[in-house]
């Protein structure tokens, strides 16, 4: 086997890698989860909203 062959071989399987995170990516499976993380930021962000308006009500 030369160098070129392996070097073939070696993008093959980068690309088979490839395809493969993106179908796991964007399959519906995974959708309520990355949705779940997406938004999970403002659900952080509207507890501090409601502690700070605990913390001037009292």
């Amino acid at each position: 086997m030369d160098y070129g062959t392996l070097r073939g071989l070696i993008a093959l399987l980068i690309l088979a890698l490839f395809i493969i995170i993106v179908v796991w990516s964007y399959s519906k499976k995974r959708k309520s989860g990355f949705d779940k993380a997406a938004n999970s930021i403002f659900e952080e962000d509207r507890k501090e909203e409601i502690n700070k308006q605990d913390t001037n009500n009292v």
